[in-house]
């Protein structure tokens, strides 16, 4: 085998391998942003200097930059994706630092704001759900989004959250949970952590962690969430210790501490009072439904949802 110092000397004085390095050379300097870099600094850039950065120098221009034909991180071309390299003298040679380029500037604020909301057994469409996204074909939900953008404006304005969430009830499909999702959404976009729990599914989990001793820690998410979103209220099994330790505790908290809560349901607060009367065990206990509803009426603002059913439409 042939020793690679003199394969490597074979190589260098090949005329071909010659004339492409002097192409290289002369794309480089004939770069826009290199000519502008070696200006700036050519009181540091000596010949020797320019000629020991050669490789650096073609590694700059071999990338993209301002993100031109990379539709995203995961399709960007560059050595270190969602990156891109920027001329930095250092040590007596020109060297790359590698800068979030725009395209990732975008994701680490998408993913920022997905951060921000905590979601429990939501469906995927609506914590992606936006305003521009909602159907406002149907006056009641025009009704719904100018409801939620006086709560945002008013936070936007004050710094301090209104006293009262919505109440969004209406018939099965009409939209109530992708609007709780546009609204977590729009408030993530300022830095506004929600919680957003769907209800049935999350007091089966309350149920299971008595067993596994995480009852308090869950609650405790939820209880002093800066935002929280009940959705779907009123489909669960009702029981006692449902709706008197986990449902009016965190309400009772939420109402106490003046932490702004939003709740969607397919019931009215009248029907809403009567679910919550009747037990699983066929037990009447008006008066417990009704302390439970005078919270909800004090955290809430009833909005009602119509239209036709989004769901029938797959």
């Amino acid at each position: 085998m042939e020793p690679i110092n003199r394969t490597l000397k074979r190589m260098i004085s090949n005329p071909s391998f010659a004339t492409r390095m002097e192409e290289m050379k002369r794309e480089v300097l004939e770069n826009r942003d290199i000519q502008e870099f070696l200006q700036e600094n050519e009181a540091e850039v000596s010949p020797a200097v320019l000629e020991s950065s050669m490789s650096k120098l073609y590694e700059y221009i071999e990338q993209t930059h301002d993100c031109k034909g990379c539709p995203n991180v995961a399709g960007c071309v560059n050595l270190i994706k969602g990156f891109e390299p920027r001329l930095v003298m250092g040590r007596g040679r020109i060297e790359l630092d590698y800068l979030r380029c725009r395209n990732g500037r975008i994701e680490d604020e998408r993913q920022s704001i997905s951060a921000m909301i905590h979601s429990m057994h939501m469906p995927k469409d609506v914590l992606q759900a936006t305003f521009s996204n909602v159907d406002l074909t149907d006056g009641s939900r025009v009704l719904a989004i100018r409801a939620a953008k006086t709560f945002i404006d008013s936070y936007e304005s004050s710094g301090e959250f209104p006293t009262k969430g919505l109440y969004v009830h209406g018939p099965f499909g009409v939209g109530k949970s992708y609007i709780l999702g546009a609204i977590a959404n729009e408030l993530a976009d300022r830095q506004v952590a929600t919680v957003l729990v769907y209800v049935p599914e999350f007091l089966r989990e309350m149920r299971q962690s008595i067993q596994e001793n995480s009852l308090s820690e869950k609650m405790e998410v939820v209880k002093n969430a800066p935002v929280l979103m009940l959705d779907d209220l009123g489909a669960e099994t009702m029981s006692s210790w449902t709706r008197d330790d986990i449902i009016g505790t965190i309400l009772q908290h939420r109402m106490a501490q003046g932490l702004p809560t939003f709740i969607s349901s397919n019931f009215t607060y009248d029907e809403l009072k009567h679910h919550f009367t009747t037990t699983q065990r066929g037990e009447k206990e008006p008066v417990k439904a009704g302390r439970i509803m005078e919270r909800i009426k004090a955290l809430t603002t009833p909005i009602q949802l119509q239209g036709k059913n989004w769901r029938e439409s797959y």
